[in-house]
C-alpha cells in the first residue's frame, strides 16, 4: 500500500504498519485510490476528509445543468401565427439545451385526420434542424402524436485570437510634411 502523510512523505508498506503509523500521529488512515496499483491510503482527519468530499459534490452540482423536456401542444388545425410563435418557443428552448416534445392533441373528429397532424410535426422537425435532432419517427399515443427533439450539441469553437492588420508600407512618408 503506497501511503501519504500530511509531512508529504509518501512510502510504500504494508496495510498494518501503515495504520500503525496513521495512528501514532493521531489520524485516521483512508483509501483514496482503491484501485491503483498499489492501493493509495492518506493519513488525515476523518471529519476533514467528510467535509472535503461533501463541498467537491456541492461544487460539481452547482456547474451541473439539468437537462428538461419541455413540451409543446398542437392541434390539427393550428393557425400560422401561432405555429411561428410555438416554433420560436422551441427553438429557444434547444438553444438553452433542453428536450423538446412537440404534442399534436386530437379532439373529436378530428382523429379521423392524422396525417394532418403528422405532417405539422414534420415541418416543426425541418423548421427546428439547424438547432436539434429528432429522436424517432411521430408517435400516437391514444389520442396524441408527439416527436421529441434533442439540441444539437454545440461545437466549440477554437479560441483563435483575431488575427492584427498587415502594417502598411510607409509610401512617401516625407511627402505630406512641409508645405
Amino acid at each position: 500500500m503506497r501511503a501519504v502523510f500530511p509531512d508529504g512523505t509518501v512510502e510504500i508498506m504494508p496495510t498494518a504498519a501503515a495504520i500503525r503509523k496513521a495512528q501514532e500521529m493521531g489520524l485516521d488512515l483512508i483509501l483514496v485510490a482503491p484501485t491503483a496499483d498499489p492501493p493509495v491510503a492518506k493519513a488525515m482527519d476523518w471529519g476533514q476528509w467528510q467535509y472535503e468530499q461533501k463541498k467537491k459534490q456541492q461544487e460539481a452540482k452547482k456547474k451541473q445543468h439539468v437537462i428538461q423536456v419541455k413540451e409543446l401542444k398542437f392541434r390539427p388545425n393550428t393557425d400560422e401565427h401561432d405555429y411561428q410563435f410555438k416554433k420560436n418557443h422551441a427553438i429557444r428552448f434547444l438553444q438553452e439545451g433542453n428536450r423538446v416534445k412537440a404534442v399534436v392533441q386530437f379532439r373529436g373528429r378530428e382523429i379521423a385526420h392524422v396525417e394532418l397532424g403528422q405532417r405539422l410535426l414534420e415541418r416543426l422537425a425541418q423548421d427546428l434542424a439547424p438547432y436539434g435532432t429528432v429522436e424517432g419517427q411521430p408517435r400516437m399515443e391514444g389520442r396524441n402524436i408527439h416527436i421529441v427533439v434533442a439540441p444539437v450539441k454545440a461545437q466549440k469553437k477554437e479560441a483563435k485570437p483575431p488575427a492584427a492588420p498587415p502594417p502598411k508600407p510607409a509610401e512617401d512618408a516625407g511627402a505630406g510634411e512641409g508645405a
